[in-house]
């Protein structure tokens, strides 16, 4: 239903959308409105033509939604280091979660931080003795979306431990919950850990609760890349549980997934387990996807065993064998596929390693929030830093028919914006803040592949971050409008 705005001083709008069909997030139907937005946020829905504004856009035949909301990304850096965000903006994304993983850039300063850490730092990168001065450079310096941060464990642990080959001592968990307790104060939504990783993968359960006991006071979020997400994957999610529950936070999954042959179709034990366990955590237990059969990240040896093929994404001692794959460089290097890898490190890889049913099945569920885990920094990166958000309308939604179009932006939107606190964000509603995101969904679509992984997708019109236009018509405006979303919603202006 269309409802009538008066002609008063109120509805001289910056801005007027037209004609567009509005699918507002939170997962209810569509509806035919239009949209006025003043000094950044949504001020009116209804009948505005003839409402006054210094900009109109026609979205006619088009769907106009909240900004999409990215809740896994290692953006850190590259909100500084390229700003204007394309590969994010592109895609309809208008705020990212920063620090997944057990990785942040920040409270630490080190020269030649260790991996997985080098995923996000170059030298010099890592210059932050607190998690405020960070965020400071971050908000001085705005990027084209929202960012959002989490404090890593493994950063923790490399600005606070001589050695990582043990657990924590009693005076190290002090410090590391002294700083956890810091960027909590300073504005981080959470604390995450990856303990799958080495900097991390000595810590025991006992290490990461104590730390976590920080999360209580600040009703922040666990979020986690577990320690195992193959063979050990349920004893994994039993940890993550006991983590959150004696903590007394909500968990968060991190990329969701069951990998090796020998564990496809364990999505049903996965998510029967989840389920099981979603009534009786009295804090919140939620997930994010991406909607591929292959995962990145640093070149491990064990993800090697897992994976039918792998794909080399960096390496710094052979950065031109960049996007080849792992078995040809072997075959020309004359040795196997482990010597090979040891002869490309420090290096990244993907690994194709999941089976195609046990993706979609995770896709379909409700709990599902969708992070792309997109690599920034990746001289060939996964095609998902480009595709995410158009692969799941187009692919998924639309062609495949997993869920309508109404559901599949609430989880992009939302869904993610309660999940993780984000105030006023991921919805089209009066008084929102203006993160919007127009697109056709008849031809919206990935078009980034694993030969090709930085093409930008099809279908995505406009997309405006606090009320500025940020992309139209396939580029970037190169504004900047980005806001650092501290923990309890954005800063006011």
């Amino acid at each position: 239903m269309w409802e009538y705005v008066e002609m008063v001083e109120d509805c001289i709008f910056d801005t007027v959308i037209r004609n567009g069909t509005v699918v507002d997030g939170s997962g209810g139907s569509r509806f035919k409105s239009d949209i006025g937005i003043k000094n950044n946020r949504i001020k009116a829905i209804g009948d505005l033509s003839r409402a006054r504004s210094g900009l109109k856009i026609d979205a006619a035949n088009r769907i106009v939604a909240p900004g999409f909301i990215d809740v896994h990304t290692h953006d850190d850096r590259v909100l500084l280091a390229k700003p204007t965000m394309d590969m994010k903006i592109s895609q309809g994304v208008t705020s990212v979660v920063v620090g997944n993983c057990g990785i942040s850039l920040a409270p630490l300063v080190a020269d030649n931080p260790p991996p997985p850490l080098d995923l996000i730092a170059e030298a010099g990168a890592c210059r932050y003795s607190t998690f405020d001065q960070f965020l400071q450079e971050v908000e001085g310096a705005p990027a084209a979306v929202n960012a959002a941060f989490l404090v890593g464990h493994s950063t923790l642990r490399v600005g606070t431990m001589d050695s990582l080959d043990r657990a924590a001592s009693s005076t190290e968990i002090k410090k590391m919950r002294s700083l956890l307790e810091e960027g909590l104060t300073a504005g981080a939504i959470g604390f995450s850990t990856g303990l799958f990783y080495k900097p991390a993968i000595m810590a025991p359960t006992e290490e990461v609760i104590e730390i976590a006991s920080a999360l209580t006071a600040h009703r922040a979020r666990y979020v986690t890349h577990m320690r195992n997400e193959s063979d050990h994957v349920i004893q994994s999610l039993d940890e993550t549980f006991r983590i959150g529950s004696e903590s007394r936070s909500p968990v968060i999954v991190s990329h969701h997934k069951v990998q090796g042959k020998n564990n496809f179709g364990r999505s049903v034990e996965t998510l029967n387990h989840i389920d099981d366990h979603l009534h009786g955590h009295h804090h919140g237990i939620a997930f994010d996807v991406y909607p591929y059969v292959a995962s990145s990240t640093v070149l491990k040896e064990d993800s090697i065993r897992l994976s039918e093929r792998v794909l080399i994404t960096w390496s710094k001692a052979r950065p031109d064998l960049a996007g080849r794959e792992l078995s040809d460089i072997a075959e020309e290097l004359g040795c196997d596929i482990f010597s090979a890898a040891a002869q490309l490190q420090p290096a990244g890889a993907v690994y194709f390693a999941m089976a195609e049913e046990d993706v979609q099945r995770i896709l379909s569920h409700p709990n599902a929030m969708i992070g792309s885990d997109g690599l920034p920094h990746d001289e060939h990166p996964h095609p998902r830093l480009w595709g995410t958000f158009p692969r799941v309308l187009g692919h998924y939604c639309r062609d495949l028919k997993l869920f309508s179009l109404e559901e599949a932006v609430r989880r992009m939107t939302g869904y993610s914006a309660e999940t993780f606190g984000l105030i006023d964000r991921g919805v089209v509603k009066t008084g929102a803040f203006a993160d919007i995101t127009i697109f056709n969904e008849d031809t919206v679509l990935d078009r980034a592949t694993f030969d090709k992984p930085m093409t930008p997708a099809s279908g995505i019109d406009t997309v405006m971050v606090n009320g500025s236009v940020v992309w139209e018509h396939g580029c970037a405006t190169g504004h900047r409008p980005g806001h650092v979303l501290r923990h309890g919603g954005a800063r006011p202006n």
